[in-house]
């Protein structure tokens, strides 16, 4: 596999690990790029552009970008803190303050940060919105205002794998009176320069490649690929919090859709090249090519506070969140465990580590099963460590 882009000198572990991902654990086509101290030193891209090989089998190039399904839930909790950064959004207020319809069905002590930190109780919905309905910013949002809790907001955490697009896209737009998606484009990746859209413009339909699942080898390094028997049960089990929370879109959307690729859902359908995640990351914990800098050092340190942690209601597992990004820890490791960031479902991940001064991001047109840890970023953030030390 020829491996194209470039690598500062010490980081070439990185790509390295990257040519190794093609050769043994089944990628297809993906792209890598880190910034340390605000400045590019890796920037890689290999495979096709498209997961199946179909239409042209153009290959991937520089400017590839994949929808990168829950990473797109850190740069939407990035929003909701830069809000509070600058005066507008309170997180110790109750979500009705913003958005009076919230408070129903006993919703009336949620605060903004149980929202934030999966501590909301509304992972799941009674009746699962189809493609369509979730595609509506209207309707998502007095689906979830009606949803009664399945546990006391605050009082535990659990992942909210699809209900995060409604409750975080309602509240920037109730508090800014602008979409979630115009308002990431505007105050974010515009003045970041960062290649990332939620709700793709047409303009760059031809960018985006074709992504799908891919078998998963199985061994993969030291990973373990195979889930442990109660996450597997929890999936396999249709009224577990674990299948509804996934299956509150139902069906499952098709991701190659353009129509759901203009969809603005902060929870799972941002489409990002790999530098795109990785830039915006660098502007939450410095300046970027000596200018924005996005997050205030006291912002930077309350994105990577713990505010949930321990056995995850919907993901089984014990799982660490912040104000809405996942921190390191075994059910998603980072860098160090001053990291802060977010992976998505079976490929996708980017992350900043104010320690050294990183930020990571990677993005991948195949997707294996797994949720958290996929042995490919993380083969790549293994790599990064050597590089570091």
């Amino acid at each position: 596999m020829d491996v194209h882009g470039t690598v500062a000198e010490g980081f070439e572990p990185v790509k390295q690990a990257f040519a190794a991902n093609f050769a043994l654990l089944g990628e297809r086509g993906a792209a890598v790029a880190v910034y340390r101290d605000g400045h590019k030193v890796v920037d890689l891209w290999a495979g096709a552009k498209d997961v199946d090989g179909s239409a042209d089998g153009a290959p991937w190039e520089r400017g590839t970008a994949q929808i990168v399904r829950s990473a797109t839930k850190g740069v939407a909790a990035a929003t909701l803190l830069l809000l509070h950064q600058r005066g507008e959004l309170d997180l110790d207020a109750p979500v009705g303050t913003y958005w009076p319809e919230y408070k129903a069905a006993g919703k009336e002590h949620t605060l903004v940060r149980h929202l934030l930190a999966h501590r909301a109780g509304i992972p799941v919905l009674d009746r699962p919105l189809t493609p369509a309905e979730a595609a509506d910013p209207d309707l998502g949002a007095a689906a979830v205002a009606a949803q009664a809790p399945v546990w006391e907001p605050g009082t535990d955490h659990g992942y909210h794998a699809q209900t995060y697009s409604w409750l975080t896209g309602e509240l920037v737009r109730r508090v800014t009176g602008r979409p979630v998606g115009d308002w990431i484009a505007d105050e974010i990746t515009g003045p970041v320069g960062a290649d990332l859209w939620l709700g793709l413009p047409e303009s760059e339909h031809a960018r985006v490649g074709r992504v799908g699942p891919v078998q998963a080898p199985e061994t993969a390094g030291t990973l373990k690929t195979r889930p442990k028997r109660a996450v597997a049960e929890a999936y396999a089990d249709p009224d577990s919090l674990t299948r509804r929370a996934f299956a509150a879109i139902t069906p499952l959307p098709d991701e190659n859709d353009p129509a759901y690729r203009a969809a603005a859902l902060p929870a799972s359908n941002g489409i990002a090249t790999a530098d795109g995640l990785a830039r915006v990351y660098a502007s939450l914990i410095g300046d970027v090519d000596g200018g924005t800098r996005l997050f205030t050092p006291q912002t930077t340190e309350l994105a990577r506070t713990e505010r949930s942690a321990g056995p995850d209601r919907v993901l089984v597992v014990g799982t660490r969140f912040g104000l809405g990004h996942m921190l390191h820890g075994s059910a998603s490791p980072l860098l160090t465990p001053g990291s802060f960031g977010h992976p998505g479902r079976g490929g996708a991940l980017a992350f900043a580590d104010p320690e050294t001064a990183v930020s990571f991001g990677y993005v991948t047109n195949g997707f294996h099963k797994s949720v958290t840890a996929d042995p490919r970023a993380q083969a790549l953030v293994r790599a990064l460590r050597t590089a570091l030390a």
